[in-house]
């Protein structure tokens, strides 16, 4: 096979060229595949990891009082368990299937540059020991908060400079996976497949990978500043000589929004290839999806101050904010009306993939709404800090970007092990989850509207029976996940064979680009019971 311009030649694979079997061959493999597989296990190792620690919070604040951990604990629990969840175990869990799906829908023999795959993977371990280490060290973690806000982080101990460190190897890794994707993605597509013919999954890392390449850079500059501001004697953030704090909140922010869509948009892209596949049609409205999709990440760029309109802003920026915020809802609204009209009329089965979408829908659209909400000064004013907005982003983070890693995991698990998963428990882990996930987040809707402040170990009497609630809710989710993982080590081990075509002929639904004529003849495959 001649090699593929502008890519690496793959003629040969080298990933079992020296080292046949065993740890070494995953240590140093190019395979696009055992990668995406190595990312799927990080991350779900370190979904548990920031799992526990979300638990140790939640039975903390299980009743008033100070129970289980001593507050600074508390504190370092929250600030890990966003991080680790955030750049731990959603993002490398997207990648994970970005390197299994992308060659495999594009034609492409492998990713452009095999070895820097490699590499991106391996640094993800060393910065999950560095975070998690930094529990160990005096000082422990930052009390921070994932957003890692100074005065604070330019106070902290050792633990400190631990999670700086692999917040920055956190980076790099990123970005030599995002230009991975991208060089992939405009290169090595098979000829005929036009941008526009492209699965949307392929779109949404697309865009992904160029929102990845803009702001991690921007989280690394403001991480720098902190730590010379520790150790060499500068005043970024330091108001003692002259700095400002708020300054290190506007550059976190201009990543830290786009990083929500970061998060949100390759989970788009599963569910675009779900829903389509469940309902037996091709997916609405596929040029106005993509469309839809880059305004998002375009829009994202502009709207980072809604998360500081109590910093003192002046009111003309409180409404400039305010207005773009809510102008996201658009395409947004654009994408949930395509995804709807999908499903209309269409031949449906509810299998767990299919599951989950739905309930990605629903929820995050959910979260959505709250997500308006805030976007209102004058509320966000109100709310700003509160456990409105802690559930506002678990109902984005987890009933969005979880749900729909579980859709696209259910999805393609036959495809990746060749056997299909046991359905009834793939259906008792989702509706455990949904049950759960509710149980959990929507009644700190309620605290929040009654005051409750987040990142706190101790509250008032008057909050107790929602805390209760939301307690027992996440306990119940927590050991729901472990249904997953059953799930999936049945898949490996064997099990009913996959057919070809694992879902009754709606698999190859995943390539068609609805026909521009009106009354197209589109063959609906039969439906299976």
């Amino acid at each position: 096979m001649a090699a593929i311009p502008g890519g690496a030649d793959h003629s040969h694979d080298h990933s079992h060229d020296h080292h046949p079997s065993g740890l070494m061959r995953w240590v140093t493999t190019t395979n696009h595949k055992d990668i995406g597989s190595m990312y799927l296990w990080f991350s779900f190792a370190m979904f548990i990891v920031g799992g526990i620690m979300a638990l140790v919070i939640r039975a903390e604040l299980f009743q008033p009082g100070l129970q289980v951990v001593d507050p600074d604990r508390f504190n370092q629990m929250t600030t890990l368990h966003g991080l680790i969840m955030v750049f731990g175990a959603i993002m490398p869990a997207f990648v994970g299937f970005a390197n299994w799906m992308l060659p495999l829908m594009i034609g492409a023999s492998d990713m452009a540059f095999a070895r820097m795959n490699n590499w991106s993977f391996w640094l993800l371990p060393p910065a999950a020991i560095l975070l998690t280490g930094s529990l160990l060290v005096p000082g422990g973690a930052a009390a921070s908060g994932w957003t890692l806000y100074p005065p604070l982080t330019v106070q902290m101990g050792i633990g400190m400079d631990m999670a700086i460190f692999a917040v920055h190897i956190l980076g790099i890794s990123s970005i030599m996976g995002s230009i991975n994707i991208v060089t992939t993605i405009l290169n090595m597509r098979a000829p005929g497949m036009t941008l526009m013919k492209m699965p949307l999954f392929c779109w949404t890392w697309l865009i992904t990978a160029y929102l990845v390449i803009a702001v991690m850079p921007v989280l690394a500059g403001a991480v720098t500043m902190i730590l010379t501001d520790r150790h060499f004697g500068t005043s970024f953030f330091n108001a003692a000589g002259g700095g400002d704090p708020v300054l290190y909140q506007h550059i976190f922010w201009f990543f830290g929004h786009p990083e929500v869509y970061i998060i949100a948009i390759p989970a788009f892209g599963v569910v675009s290839q779900v829903i389509p596949a469940f309902s037996r049609k091709p997916l609405f409205g596929y040029a106005s999806m993509v469309y839809a999709t880059s305004s998002i990440a375009i829009l994202s760029f502009i709207v980072w101050a809604h998360h500081m309109y109590t910093v003192g802003m002046p009111v003309a920026g409180q409404l400039y904010f305010m207005f773009a915020t809510m102008l996201i809802a658009v395409p947004t609204g654009v994408k949930v009306f395509n995804w709807v009209a999908t499903m209309w009329r269409g031949s449906l089965t509810f299998e767990t993939p299919m599951l989950f979408s739905i309930g990605f829908l629903f929820l995050f659209t959910l979260g959505g709404f709250s997500g308006l909400v805030l976007s209102m000064t004058a509320v966000d004013v109100q709310l700003h800090d509160s456990y409105y907005v802690v559930a506002h982003f678990h109902y984005v983070m987890v009933a969005g970007a979880l749900f729909s890693a579980y859709a696209g995991a259910y999805y393609w698990l036959p495809k990746w092990t060749g056997h299909m998963y046991d359905e009834k428990l793939g259906k008792l882990h989702f509706w455990l989850s949904l049950i759960f996930f509710n149980m959990t987040f929507f009644v700190q809707h309620f605290l929040g509207l009654a005051g409750m402040p987040r990142r706190i170990p101790d509250y008032s009497l008057q909050f107790a029976e929602f805390n209760k609630i939301s307690s027992i809710g996440a306990f119940g989710f927590g050991l729901s996940q472990l249904v997953f993982l059953v799930v999936v080590l049945k898949c490996l081990k064997g099990g009913e064979k996959a057919s070809a075509k694992p879902w009754d002929g709606a698999e190859g639904l995943e390539w068609t680009v609805p026909s521009p004529a009106p009354h197209h003849t589109f063959e609906v495959p039969p439906v299976v019971k």
